[in-house]
Order: structure tokens, then sequence, then C-alpha cells
């Protein structure tokens, strides 16, 4: 597996202090170029990244504020109720890095609960939202050390080694059950590569939907206010807006299910009459009942999660469910031994 190098680095001000960001020019890839080539499969795909610009990222927020969407609730009430034993498993003055920058309520939890965190290093391939989340977290706390890392999670990153922590101990978090929208192989990837980061002397923080009864899974991507279905078909949208895309909106209709051989929520975009989708020179056509596989969201028994994270070099100093055993968080320190191989 290839390392990624630092290609850039910047500091940027702000009022209290200062902002340090790590530029490692992550491949964003080309919306157009995945397209092409996702709809060209014999399963036609469409990239769940791209469901992400200012609309979907606002649809998503409406999403989870639906009554059938459990999970980020759920998350919230089980991190603010384990936050202390998190801080005492964490002890003083650790490192947080976290995977991912959102809205960082989740994380504003965790640097509360700690005492005295030395830092705190967000990691997202998006530079504006990335810069945007840490200024968030650097005006509010005055006193802890902010830096935002631009890098591609999916693949193994290092810290860059002019970047002093100050902090001994790192604690890695991974909220939110993104890991589920990772292949099952490409999960235990990003474990073994967070273990890298964060070895010696470190621990991961790891949040992950559980199964369950699959009436509730499929509500959950399937709400009465069709909020998921617009997120969903805001891909299009996108399609049409910026790559010129000759298609139908409307003759699609969002189509989510629990598939319990995989053990993951499929979302899929079905064609609801024969059309064709044109791209420049490119065309595809589509049968009415056939879909565009768009994202998948694995769900997870707590054993599967600890026997992966064990077998990778981990152990398991924690483990915790809500009452309804709805979603899991674990504690995975790294050992103090050193990094495996990736």
């Amino acid at each position: 597996m290839n390392m990624v190098a630092v290609n850039r680095t910047q500091v940027a001000d702000r009022p209290n202090g200062r902002i340090h960001f790590f530029d490692l020019k992550p491949d964003e890839g080309s919306f157009l170029d995945d397209t092409i080539a996702g709809l060209s499969k014999p399963q036609k795909t469409l990239s769940p990244k791209y469901f992400y610009d200012q609309a979907g990222s606002i649809l998503f927020d409406r999403i989870c504020e639906t009554e059938e969407y459990y999970v980020t609730r759920t998350e919230l009430g089980l991190l603010a109720s384990i936050s202390g034993d998190i801080a005492d498993l964490a002890g003083p003055e650790s490192t947080v890095i976290e995977y991912g920058s959102g809205a960082s309520v989740k994380v504003r939890i965790l640097l509360d609960a700690l005492e005295r965190p030395a830092g705190y290093v967000a990691i997202d391939i998006s530079r504006d939202h990335l810069t945007a989340a840490a200024q968030s977290i650097a005006d509010d706390y005055l006193d802890l050390k902010v830096v935002a890392l631009c890098a591609d999670f999916a693949n193994r990153i290092d810290l860059p080694s002019e970047l002093d922590l100050g902090g001994e101990f790192r604690l890695g978090f991974f909220p939110g059950s993104t890991i589920g929208n990772f292949s099952p192989e490409g999960a235990q990837r990003f474990l073994c590569d967070a273990r890298n980061l964060l070895a010696p002397d470190g621990a991961l923080l790891l949040g992950f939907d559980l199964k369950k009864d699959q009436d509730i899974l499929n509500t959950a991507y399937n709400d009465s206010e069709g909020i998921t279905a617009l997120f969903n078909k805001n891909i299009l949208v996108r399609m049409k807006r910026e790559l010129d895309a000759v298609l139908d909106v409307d003759a699609f209709g969002h189509h989510a299910f629990y598939n319990e051989a995989q053990g993951r929520i499929e979302m899929h975009l079905k064609a609801e009459r024969d059309q064709t989708i044109i791209l420049g020179e490119h065309k595809f056509e589509l049968k009415a009942g056939e879909s565009i596989h768009t994202e998948n969201s694995y769900k997870y028994d707590m054993d599967q999660i600890t026997t992966w994270a064990e077998r990778l070099g981990f152990t398991c100093d924690a483990t915790w469910t809500d009452p309804n055993e709805y979603f899991g968080i674990v504690f995975l320190s790294t050992g103090g031994e050193q990094p495996i191989g990736g």
C-alpha cells in the first residue's frame, strides 16, 4: 500500500491563535469520470461521495432529525452518557484525531469530557468543509492546538513529521457509523491504517450501527417525509446541473432495503420506465425496473467488530450500547506495541 506524502503545509491565522493546515493533496476524483465509469458497469452505480453538495448536506442533516432515523440521536445520547468513562480511559492531555469533520457536535461532547486535551486534529477530504469545522473548534477552544489535515482516510495516511501534537496519547475518533459505508474489506483496512497512525500509545473510539430488526432498518431509510428519497435523488440533480446530463429525475424512484445476506442497507435509484441517460457522447440505457446502486450501509454485531480489531492488533478495553442495543461504541487501544503492516 502506498504511503501519502505531504505536498503543502499552511498555517491559517485565526483571531485568538492559529489553525495549522496540512494538505496531503488527496485525489478527490472526477464527478464526470466516476459517473461514466459507474454507469458503464453491469450493475450501474453512482458514488455516494457525490451526495454531498450544499443541498445534499442540508438534506442529510434533515434526515438525522426524522423520527425514523434513530442513528444520530441514539449515538449522541450514548456518547454523552459514557463520556466520563472515555475520559478515564484516555487520561489527561490526549490529542483527539477525528476521521471526518462534520457539524462537530459529537467531538465537542468528547472534548468537553476529556481532562486538559492537548490537541485536536480533523481529517477530511473536503478542504472547505474541513477548514470551516476546524475554525469552529478553534474559536470555541482557545487553549486547544487545532490542526486541519486534508487527506482521504479511506487510504493509509501518516501525520506530517513537522506536526508536533503535544500530547502523548492519540485518541482516534470515528463516530457516526461511517465505517458502515466501507465494504467489510475496506473497514478492516481502515482499522489497520488507524492502528498504524495511533500506535504505539493510543486508542480508537469507534461508533457503528448494530444489526437489528429489519423493519426498523428499512423504516429508517424510507422516512415518511420522503427526505431520504430527496437525498438519494439529489445526485441526479447534480448530474443535470454540473455535468449537463440529459435525464428525467422524476422518472427514478428511491429504493432502499436491508439485504440480509450481505448485512447491509442498500440504496438504489430505480428506473420507473425505459429511459436513456446522456452524458456528452455517452448514452446509458435503463429498462423499467433497472436500478442504479448509490450506497451501502453495513450493520455489524459487536463481536464482529471486536474480533476484527483484536486480529489487527487492537485491545478492546470497553464496549457500550444504548438500552435498545441499536448502536455500539468501542474503545480499542493499540496496546503499546509497534505498528503492524498494512
